[in-house]
């Protein structure tokens, strides 16, 4: 494996600043739903279902936010979009953590509505900072920061709430990503690399129906599909733990999943070719499975290190394959919708895997969850290849 590919990227100033700020900003998105949890059952004495009420609004907002703030990127630019987002989230972070639990998942739920639309902001920026060949090296390493932000931001959260009161937790860190935030706004990365086609850069609106289509389509679904596995099996997991009377050794299990995805993630980008999302989708589902068969803490983490091979690589795929199916003046709308594709995803998948459990022990979580990944693996490369073969035939017969 050749690691030429990632010095050419980080050779490239602006690739280094934009991945730097994805992983300042990421941290407070990933730490906030553990401070949430502890804040609503803590300090406001509230059940684990009030916890996970808050939660889910907030995860609503965003989704239903995605699609709508990227579009304005596509019309408005970085700027223009950004700033209401740092002055509607600060506002509404800086009460938040002090009120009550209804005025809580009021604030919650409308910041989610105007959070800075960080994951499309900094793939589109990560996209425009690179030659075009080395946009799959790119987006490889932007899916290890977000790895990375992942097991920083909640450890960092539980352990600051450990000895701080979790109002001032939450406050500071929804700050620091509000600072971080500004920092974006300030050095306001290009969206669009300047070797754009010039047709492509100069058009203001892009019609949605010549984008919005089966394609595109499936490799949403191929998004959801591999979020929904990945967060079901974050359930499993727990459940397995649970089973295996080992709930404190958690990390002996998470790290070499998360360890796993990094190693993954870095081969993907190596390569000198790209994979097809569904043959990756595949292989997630394939190696998620044996996890069902886990006797154990060690052995549920050796097969957690060999499935988080597929996990980064999966989702850099759909990224990229979303980057190239939609035209640049649309980007920043298609990354919205790929982005809450990805969160419904997440959000079906604890509760799918959770019933699964319920029924048949942690092995029906995992099984069913990756059972769900190959059927959408499958149906979508089958439906790809057969839109594919009737515009052949369609392109022949006229």
């Amino acid at each position: 494996m050749s690691i030429k590919p990632y010095q050419r990227v980080l050779s490239v100033t602006d690739a280094r600043r934009v991945l730097l700020l994805g992983f300042l900003l990421r941290i407070p998105i990933f730490s906030a739903g553990v401070i949430l949890t502890l804040h609503v059952v803590g300090s406001l004495h509230r059940s684990y279902a009030d916890a996970g009420l808050v939660a889910a609004g907030a995860t609503i907002a965003i989704a239903v936010s995605g699609p709508w703030r990227g579009k304005l990127l596509d019309r408005m630019g970085l700027r223009r979009v950004v700033l209401p987002s740092l002055i509607i989230s600060g506002l509404c972070w800086a009460v938040a953590p002090f009120v009550g639990y209804w005025a809580l998942l009021v604030l919650a739920t409308i910041a989610g509505l105007f959070v800075v639309p960080t994951f499309s902001i900094i793939r589109q920026a990560v996209i425009a900072a690179v030659p075009d060949s080395d946009r799959r090296t790119a987006l490889s390493l932007d899916g290890m920061v977000v790895e990375m932000s992942f097991m920083v931001g909640p450890i960092l959260g539980v352990w600051l709430a450990s000895f701080v009161d979790t109002r001032w937790v939450l406050f500071g860190v929804e700050l620091i990503g509000v600072v971080v935030g500004a920092i974006l706004w300030w050095v306001n990365p290009p969206l669009r690399s300047a070797t754009t086609d010039a047709a492509d850069a100069a058009a203001e609106r892009v019609p949605r129906s010549s984008w919005f289509r089966a394609g595109f389509l499936a490799v949403c679904a191929a998004a959801a599909a591999s979020t929904i596995v990945l967060s079901g099996s974050d359930v499993a997991i727990v459940a397995a733990m649970r089973d295996f009377d080992a709930v404190n050794e958690m990390g002996i299990v998470l790290v070499p999943w998360g360890l796993g995805s990094l190693v993954g993630g870095l081969i993907y980008g190596a390569l000198p070719r790209a994979l097809p999302p569904f043959a990756l989708l595949l292989g997630l589902a394939v190696v998620t499975a044996p996890m069902a068969l886990a006797q154990g803490t060690w052995s549920l983490a050796g097969l957690s290190l060999i499935a988080g091979f597929f996990c980064a690589p999966t989702i850099t795929a759909t990224v990229d394959a979303v980057s190239r199916i939609v035209p640049v003046a649309a980007r920043g709308e298609a990354m919205g919708w790929h982005g809450s594709f990805m969160t419904a995803g997440s959000a079906l998948g604890a509760p799918v895997a959770g019933a699964a459990i319920d029924i048949a022990g942690f092995a029906g979580g995992f099984a069913t969850v990756a059972a769900i990944g190959a059927v959408v693996a499958v149906l979508g490369y089958g439906g790809i290849r057969l839109h594919r073969a009737r515009v052949a035939a369609h392109a022949l017969a006229a």
